[in-house]
């Protein structure tokens, strides 16, 4: 018993020092006035304002912004038809093949994704003159590509669980099946959808090794900017960043949870 009582919480606290105590030294020297990271010297928010008048991270960071929006959105959509197709028509000619292209990005490395993404590109340009030179375009449609694996997973586990006799009880009272989709399949699987969008989002946010591939000048995204800054020594201003950044992801978390519990009563009630 005593042994049992004080290996999970020391094992807890161990595991939790260990994935949170570099982001919160992070945090910490974000605020350093001196710019060797590692060596405190007094509180400042000196990088932040050198962060904010940086032109190059800031126009990175704006461009990746764009390309993480557009690409979660064309992989929701892509995602979410081929969810659809894989649950609902069970049988059809392909399908295996078909279920076995979905899944391949979520297996495949990062360097081979890069790379064939890359030599496609170049021999469609060569071939079809499109799309001309490497930019914002093909880094949205290399996102996208395997931000659709990810999204397709999230949405057809959804669709599984899902009450066909919904739908069923809505046709036989007269709706298409375009308005049943809308009114009672769409809703229902909200959640899925946001959790994609959300999921494709921050991993093309997060992406360096693919964009690396597909990109061309002038369109470096923030991880690329970033990634280039630390190979000549950690900077100050990327603490500063990652700072910012961490901060809206604990006021979204912050926000869901509080709307989560605040929709537990109605539910309750309904």
């Amino acid at each position: 018993m005593f042994r049992r009582g004080w290996f999970l919480p020391i094992a807890a606290v161990l595991g939790f020092a260990f994935l949170y105590a570099p982001i919160v030294s992070l945090v910490i020297f974000s605020f350093n006035e001196n710019r060797l990271v590692t060596v405190w010297s007094g509180f400042s928010f000196k990088w932040y304002g050198e962060l904010f008048r940086d032109p190059q991270m800031l126009s990175a960071a704006w461009l990746s912004l764009q390309i993480a929006a557009l690409a979660a959105t064309i992989a929701l959509v892509l995602g979410t038809l081929a969810a659809i197709a894989l649950v609902r028509f069970r049988r059809f000619r392909g399908r295996t093949l078909f279920s076995g292209m979905v899944s391949a990005p979520l297996v495949m490395p990062d360097v081979i994704t890069g790379l064939s993404l890359l030599l496609l590109f170049v021999a469609m340009e060569s071939l079809l003159g499109w799309p001309q030179g490497r930019g914002m375009l093909t880094i949205v449609i290399a996102h996208s590509t395997f931000c659709t694996a990810y999204v397709c997973v999230v949405v057809q586990s959804r669709l599984s669980d899902f009450d066909r006799s919904l739908e069923e009880a809505a046709m036989d009272l007269g709706a298409s099946p375009l308005r049943t989709f809308f009114d009672i399949t769409l809703p229902i699987i909200a959640p899925a959808l946001v959790s994609g969008w959300l999921l494709g989002f921050t991993l093309s946010l997060d992406d360096l090794v693919i964009a690396s591939f597909v990109s061309g000048p002038g369109s470096s995204t923030l991880p690329m900017v970033i990634f280039s800054k630390v190979r000549l020594g950690v900077s100050p201003d990327v603490n500063a960043l990652a700072t910012i950044i961490i901060g809206i992801v604990a006021l979204g978390v912050l926000a869901a949870t509080v709307i989560q519990l605040r929709s537990r009563p109605k539910k309750a009630r309904a």
